[in-house]
Order: C-alpha cells, then sequence, then structure tokens
C-alpha cells in the first residue's frame, strides 16, 4: 500500500514503518481490549497532548459527549464538531471530535484517532471502518481502538503497528435470568425494537416507577436528557436498543437482556458473543464490578457462552467490509464501476449493498437526471447527493428522489432554493403527535441538518444552520417530555426507592374519604370493606413493602370500620353468589362453616392481618345475629310451625326431621301417619306426601334460594345454580350434583329428576285412579311433567309405577291401538300392589274359556278391548 495524499495537507495514507514520506517517524498502535479499560480517555488524553488531532466515534451521540469533554478542556474556540448533521468549526480549531463518516481527511494534524474499530466486520458502515484503518493517519501519531478480536487482521493489514493490550478495570460476571419487576436498582434492559423497549417501559413504570429510554433515533439532546434523568437518579432503571454498547458511559450496575437476536436490515439473527459482550460490558465503570444476564420471555444464556463473555474469549474476525475509495468520476457508469472493484486482498470482502450505492444505480439509469451528468464536478455531484443519510429509513424510494432533487436543484440553480429547504423544516417542525411521530420528525430534521452543512449546497448555510439546529432542539425537548411523561412516575420511584431503603415509619400516610390508601402523596392502594388493596403497579414484593408503609393510616381507620360494620344495618350484608361467604360493602368478610344444624351456619371471619381478635369476635358475633334474623326472616312457616308443636309431643318428631331437611323431610321406607296425624299436620301447612314431608311454603323462590344456600354450607360446597321456580322436571345431564339436588327437593325419576311438590301431586292422582285396575296413561300426563312423551314410561316406573303395554294385535284386528295402561305397585306404608289378584284373574280365565259362555262379544273398537286383551296376556 504506497503512500498517497488525500487532498491538499492531507494526512499521508501509508501504513505506518514503511518509511515513505516526510513522516517515517510516525507512530502507529492499537490499543485493544474489552469494555470499561479506558480505552477512549487515553485516546481523548493523547489528541489533547498534540497540538491538533482529529478523532472519529461510531455515533453522533458520543461525538457529541466527547466534544463537550474537549471543550470543558481546551475551551470552545478550539475544539469542532463535526457530524453528518452538526458542524461547528471555530476559524482556530485545532481538535476535532467527529463521526467516522465525517472525519476531515483534508485537514493536517498531528493525531488522528478510531474508535470501535472492530467495526470494521460491520456489513452496513464497515467499509468506511476499513478505509480509515488503511488510509488515515496522524503526521505523528495514530491510534486505533477497539476489541482484541480485529488484532490478528490489524497486525497483518497494517504491518509494524504497535499493538497495545488493556485488561478491564473491573469483574464481569454473569448472573443468570432474573424477573423483570426483581431487577436491582441500576440495571439496563437491553432490547432490539422499539416495540420492545415501549413495552419493558411501559412495565418498569407500572411497578418500579418508571425508566429512562435510550435509542440510536433519539436525537442527542433528548439522549443527553433521558440519561441525566438515569444518572441524576430520578429513576432506577434504563431500556435502551444496543446503541448503549458503543462507547456510552453511565452507572450501570447490570445488564438484563431482553432478546438475544436482532434484526440485522436483512433478517432477525442470533447475537455473537462479541455483541453480547459489548452491551453487557456496560455494567460496571471505573473499579466497580458490574453483572449480566437475561430477563422477561428470553432465554438463559448457554454456560458457555457466559463463561466467553466473563473471561472475554472470542473468536478473531477473519473478514473485514470493504469497498474502493479510489473512485473515478468519469461518469456515472465508471463511478459504479470503481464502486464495485473487486477487492485486492482475501480478508476484505463487500459488505451489504449501502443506500447512496443504490441511489446511484437508481439516478443514473433516470431519464430526467442521466442528461444532467456530463462532467466529472457532476459526477462527484450525483454521488455526494446520492450520500445523504437515509435516516427516516421509510422503506419506499422517497430517499432517492429527495437525493434526485438535491442533485437536480445544484446543477441546474448552482444552490437548493431557500424557500425549499424552508417548506421542509416547516413540515418538520410540528410539535403535536406521539412518540413515534416525533422521531420521524427528528429524523426529517437530521435530514434537513446534513443538507445545510454541506459546503456550498446553499446560501447563507449558517443561517439554515442555526434554523435546523433550533427546531432539532425543540423536538428533542418535546420528545423528551413525552418520553418522561409516559415512561416516568416520580412519586412512585420515590416512594419505592424509600421503601427498599427501609424507610416505612418516616413516610406520611392517610386514607381519603373515598377509601384511597395514600403514602408521600402517592395512591398506593384502596380500603374495600376491611382490606387493603394493593395498586396495580405493585408486584408482590413491593405489595408486601407498601402494605407496611400503609399499616399506619389503616391503623386509625379499621376501628371506625368494624364499628361501622357492627351498627349497620341488616340489609347491608348479603350472601355471596357462591353462597359460602357473606358480603359487605361489596367484599367478603366471612366464609360461613357448617353449625350444628342445618338452619345455624357459622360464620368465620376471613384471616385478615388489619384485625385483632377483639375485633374478630364482634364481627362474628354481628353476622351471626344477621344470619338468624335472615332464616327466620325468610324460613318464618317453618319456625311457626315448630313454636305450635312445642306442647304437642306426638307431632314434634315429624316437625323436627321438617327442621333438619329446612322444609322437606323423606319418608322412609314402610314409615306411616294415621289420618288424625295427616290432617292436623295439613293444618300446620304441611303435606305428607308419598315420598316426603314437605312444606309448600318453604317451596317458593325466596326460601328456595336461602335453603340452597343453607344447604350448600351444610354440604361444604358452593352453591351451584339453582333451577328457575318455573322448571318442572331437569335433564339427566344437568351438571348438578345429587346430594344437593335431593335436598333441595327435586324427585330422581329415572332419566329425569321432578320438582318434589309436582311428582307428590301427580303420584297422588294416579294412586287414586289405579286404586282398584291399572287404567291407561294419560294423555297429558308428559306435558305435565315437562318432558318429552316418550320418555314417559321410564319416568312412571322411576316413580313406582307399573306400566302394561298391550299384547302385539291379531293379523285381522282393526281399530286404535290399545293403551299403555299404569298402574301405581305401593303406598306410604310399602305394601305391594303389582298383579292383578289371583282370584279376579281365575275367574276372568273361566269366563273367558268356558263354552258357550253368555258373556256379551266385546267390540274391537271398544275401549275395554285393550283391557280385555291386557287379561288375555300369558
Amino acid at each position: 500500500m504506497t503512500g498517497v495524499p488525500t487532498g491538499p495537507g492531507g494526512p499521508y495514507r501509508t501504513a505506518a514503518g514503511q518509511g515513505s514520506g516526510p513522516h517515517s517517524d510516525m507512530r502507529v498502535r492499537a490499543v485493544l481490549g474489552p469494555t470499561n479499560t479506558g480505552k477512549t480517555h487515553l485516546a481523548i488524553e493523547r489528541l489533547l497532548s498534540h497540538s491538533s488531532g482529529i478523532i472519529g466515534f461510531p455515533l453522533r451521540l458520543l461525538a457529541r459527549e466527547n466534544y463537550d469533554r474537549m471543550v470543558a478542556r481546551k475551551g470552545a474556540h478550539a475544539v469542532a464538531l463535526i457530524t453528518g448533521e452538526e458542524k461547528i468549526v471555530p476559524p482556530k480549531a485545532r481538535w476535532f471530535s467527529c463521526t467516522v463518516e465525517a472525519m476531515p481527511l483534508d485537514r493536517r494534524v498531528e493525531f488522528v484517532a478510531v474508535d470501535e474499530i472492530q467495526l470494521c466486520a460491520d456489513p452496513d458502515r464497515g467499509h468506511i471502518f476499513t478505509d480509515r484503518l488503511l488510509h488515515a493517519r496522524g503526521t505523528a501519531e495514530t491510534m486505533f481502538l477497539g476489541a482484541d478480536t480485529i488484532r490478528n487482521l490489524i497486525r497483518r493489514l497494517v504491518p509494524g503497528i504497535e499493538i497495545e493490550h488493556r485488561p478491564r478495570l473491573s469483574q464481569l460476571t454473569h448472573a443468570g435470568a432474573c424477573k423483570l419487576t426483581r431487577l436491582p436498582p441500576r440495571s439496563a434492559i437491553v432490547a432490539f425494537s422499539a416495540g420492545e423497549v415501549y413495552a419493558i417501559a411501559e412495565l418498569l413504570r407500572r411497578r418500579r416507577g418508571g425508566c429512562a429510554i435510550v435509542m440510536g433515533q433519539l436525537s442527542p439532546r433528548t439522549r443527553n436528557a433521558q440519561v441525566a434523568l438515569y444518572q441524576e437518579k430520578e429513576v432506577d432503571y434504563l431500556v435502551a436498543t444496543d446503541a448503549i454498547g458503543m462507547g456510552l458511559n453511565m452507572d450501570v450496575n447490570h445488564v438484563a437482556f431482553a432478546s438475544l437476536s436482532k434484526f440485522d436490515g436483512t433478517r432477525i439473527r442470533p447475537l455473537a458473543a462479541g455483541e453480547i459482550a459489548q452491551v453487557a460490558g456496560r455494567a460496571g465503570r471505573g473499579l466497580r464490578d458490574g453483572t449480566f444476564g437475561t430477563t422477561g420471555t428470553c432465554p438463559p444464556l448457554h454456560e458457555e457462552l457466559a463463561e466467553a463473555v466473563e473471561q472475554h474469549r472470542f473468536d478473531p474476525l477473519t473478514r473485514l467490509s470493504w469497498r474502493n475509495s479510489d473512485l473515478d468520476f468519469s461518469s456515472p457508469d465508471t463511478l459504479l464501476a470503481s464502486l464495485n472493484r473487486p477487492s485486492p486482498r482475501g480478508e476484505l470482502v463487500a459488505g451489504h449493498e449501502a443506500s447512496d450505492m443504490l441511489a446511484l444505480a437508481a439516478l443514473s439509469a433516470n431519464t430526467e437526471i442521466r442528461p444532467l451528468v456530463r462532467s466529472r464536478a457532476a459526477t462527484r455531484l450525483l454521488w455526494e447527493s446520492c450520500q445523504i443519510p437515509d435516516f427516516r429509513k421509510l422503506g419506499d424510494d422517497s430517499h432517492i428522489r429527495l437525493c434526485g432533487r438535491i442533485f437536480t436543484h445544484i446543477i441546474q440553480d448552482g444552490r437548493i432554493p431557500a424557500d425549499w429547504l424552508d417548506r421542509q423544516i416547516t413540515h418538520f417542525f410540528q410539535t403535536e403527535g406521539t412518540i413515534d411521530s416525533l422521531m420521524q420528525r427528528l429524523a426529517g430534521i437530521r435530514v434537513c441538518s446534513y443538507i445545510a452543512s454541506r459546503t456550498g449546497w446553499i446560501a447563507n448555510a449558517e443561517h439554515w444552520q442555526a434554523r435546523t439546529r433550533e427546531v432539532e432542539d425543540r423536538l428533542s425537548d418535546i420528545l423528551h417530555e413525552q418520553l418522561t411523561a409516559r415512561f416516568v412516575d416520580r412519586r412512585a420511584t420515590t416512594l419505592i426507592r424509600r421503601l427498599d431503603e427501609g424507610v416505612h415509619d418516616s413516610l406520611l400516610s392517610a386514607v381519603t374519604a373515598q377509601g384511597n390508601v395514600v403514602v408521600e402523596g402517592h395512591e398506593v392502594g384502596r380500603i374495600a370493606g376491611l382490606d387493603l388493596i394493593a395498586g396495580e403497579h405493585d408486584d408482590a414484593e413491593d405489595g408486601r413493602l407498601l402494605m407496611r408503609a400503609a399499616r399506619r393510616a389503616v391503623r386509625s381507620e379499621i376501628p371506625r370500620r368494624v364499628a361501622l360494620l357492627v351498627q349497620d344495618d341488616d340489609a347491608q350484608f348479603a350472601f355471596s353468589p357462591d353462597g359460602l361467604h357473606v358480603m359487605w360493602q361489596d367484599m367478603p368478610i366471612a366464609r360461613l362453616q357448617p353449625g350444628p344444624h342445618v338452619l345455624s351456619p357459622r360464620p368465620q371471619v376471613l384471616d385478615n392481618p388489619l384485625l385483632d381478635n377483639a375485633q374478630r369476635e364482634r364481627i362474628r358475633n354481628r353476622l351471626q345475629t344477621w344470619l338468624g334474623q335472615v332464616v327466620r326472616e325468610h324460613l318464618a312457616p317453618l319456625f311457626a310451625v315448630q313454636a305450635a308443636v312445642a306442647s304437642t309431643p306426638d307431632l314434634r318428631g315429624p316437625v323436627h326431621r321438617l327442621c333438619e331437611g329446612a322444609g322437606i323431610a323423606p319418608l322412609h321406607r314402610g314409615e306411616r301417619y294415621d289420618q288424625d296425624t295427616i290432617r292436623r299436620l295439613r293444618r300446620l301447612g304441611i303435606k305428607v306426601g308419598h315420598y316426603s314431608l314437605f312444606m309448600p311454603a318453604i317451596l317458593k323462590e325466596q326460601p328456595m334460594r336461602l335453603r340452597g344456600w343453607l344447604i350448600a354450607i351444610s354440604l361444604n360446597m358452593p352453591c351451584p345454580p339453582l333451577p328457575a321456580m318455573s322448571r318442572i322436571s331437569l335433564a339427566p345431564d344437568a351438571p348438578l350434583p345429587a346430594a344437593f339436588m335431593d335436598r333441595m327437593g327435586w324427585l330422581e325419576t329415572g332419566p329425569v329428576r321432578i320438582r318434589l311438590d309436582i311428582a307428590e301431586k301427580i303420584i297422588l292422582e294416579l294412586a287414586r285412579m289405579t286404586r282398584r285396575a291399572p287404567v291407561p296413561l294419560p294423555p297429558l300426563l308428559a306435558s305435565r311433567l315437562g318432558i318429552r312423551r316418550e320418555m314417559l314410561p321410564a319416568v312412571m316406573k322411576g316413580m313406582n309405577m307399573r306400566v302394561y303395554h298391550p299384547r302385539p294385535m291379531a293379523a285381522d284386528h282393526y281399530g286404535p291401538p290399545a293403551p299403555v295402561m299404569i298402574r301405581f305397585l305401593s303406598d306410604t306404608t310399602g305394601n305391594k300392589r303389582d298383579r292383578v289378584p289371583s282370584a279376579e284373574k281365575d275367574r276372568a280365565k273361566k269366563r273367558n274359556a268356558a263354552p258357550g259362555s253368555r258373556r256379551r262379544a266385546i267390540r274391537p273398537d271398544s275401549p275395554f278391548a285393550a283391557l280385555a286383551t291386557l287379561f288375555d296376556r300369558p
């Protein structure tokens, strides 16, 4: 690589040690090592020790940050800042802080440095860094800073270079996976898309009070404001993209990866070990150790990868991106050909096709642009126009059209029209909108700033540079305000920090008239019933701390609420929908347990750390009184009967059983009552049926709802939804427990359950009808039972009826088919009536068999025909 100057007075483009040119004694060295080794600090010190120098950074943010440091040391008159969008160059500037792309290589300076030189391998921007590695030199000293992975390639590409390794100043340790809300303060969470950043930031605002945001799309002013928010400890968390991996120095103790893959412009790919280390290395600063790990849904790091990051062991780079910088401006075609020229060495390879080459190819083929390119100067101008950065990245050809418009204005008018640039700036200077829209406008302003900073492109360039800087600053401030308003809750941050520090007793707390619990002016929860409910921004650990902080305020509120509960009207209490809890102010305060009797459940006050034993007992006594009153009110007929038979010993037994069943008592087999007892019970409102003793007054809607709750409590189960009172039958697949339905009075009759009062009424009618002989099934019986007609025989059997099917008809039979006959099998005494008496059968057989019988023939269409055939069955 022979030495050729880059321009008038430019530094020698030669490899150190070649001995060519008047500066053969210049020093070229590489300072390599992991993060937090003081490389950048060393370079700045060396830069300022020379009479002049240039240092190139990979990000505009870094260039601005180090420009401010240099100004503090040497004064604004001696330090320049040159980036694509910003140019501050005092007349006597001697030291330059630049982005790598904007380094003024036409200036002759003693010292040149390039930071993050391992970015030579980046497929998008690497060719710029490789060009600086091969050609940018200071007259006295040149320094390249970066990761140790580029050591072998630097040694081969720059013969004679001095290589210095600097160890990390602190220890970096893998801490494993951690839940997002459990991350320690002073943590940075790294994600790789704006959507992920916003989602994590929103969660941290709700759970931990807030966070600062750092993304590559932010302007330096917004980024600095957000970093200041974090550095000044207004928030304890930082959510960022991998932009923090490029030399941004902050007080981060832990770096947590929310993802281990990123979209690189063409595909989603996993992060390389070196990329993980570059970001994880932000943890720890100076001599303070740091940790790294994963969080959220990100899988844990493999042990081998974590160990490699801890020990800074990574595979060396084998290829660097390269693009020819010796360009031929004879025509657009020759320019494209020179840009696509293959590299002279195998370790230098072409990277991704950059946006400037895409724009050049498109504009060279444009029929309106092509005729305007008639000279080398025009070709060079076209190339410079195509190099306008595509900050907006809209994904369409709008950027190419912009490059073409800029070229057309300059080639035809000599300069860009001021009114056109003014319209562009005015279009982007809109302060309303979302965070994303503001970042898009800032990207547009950055394009305007780049155009205004180009020498000779527009008249009165200083005015337009100041105008674009003013608009960018204004939009940056608004963006910072929106980010802070959306993702930071300062009061919550202060409160949570004080709680984490163990400061509880000195916190000011109170309960508002609406029941909201306020600690240090921040609403942390509310009182509902007798419970303190934590706010939604607290996880389990924070909820525990906040409960401790709020206890003092609640300590004076709970006694007042207990007194209110004890004195409250009965109407303020209610059963929960499942029947197992007592509700007060729409909150459960006690669970109902089975008592000594189904009508006497016991209330058990729910566990509540805010209540003492005396308060619990007062609440329990009040609820017991309410329960007794509710049961006596809704089941008043039952208690009236109980009082009426107190002096009647022979009736106390059935009434006691009736009370045990809360209004329904099943009859045991063989159990019977004489007619006098039945009449006396009927006068008390108690019916004696074939299956049960029951009180019709208790089977109404309100008493039945209470019975459902009481029976569910006695069975220690939630009360299922009760059937509507209009229902007569229930399908067999109804999801209701059998024990519960039996006690509720739904009689199991084969495939269905029939409501007890309906079943008793119908069975009484059928028993009377079949007392002497079987009868046909009544035609409306299925409708009265609420079942389908084909289910009737099975239901009749379930109701203790015998079903008689007619004999098959003779071939010559005419008339209607014989009806299905039924007969009741037993009464309450258990006496069987399952067959026709034998004497009656014998007499019928003799009459039918006697020859010349005088019995009158029965007509086939007679209603007695079926009855006759019934007794002829074998």
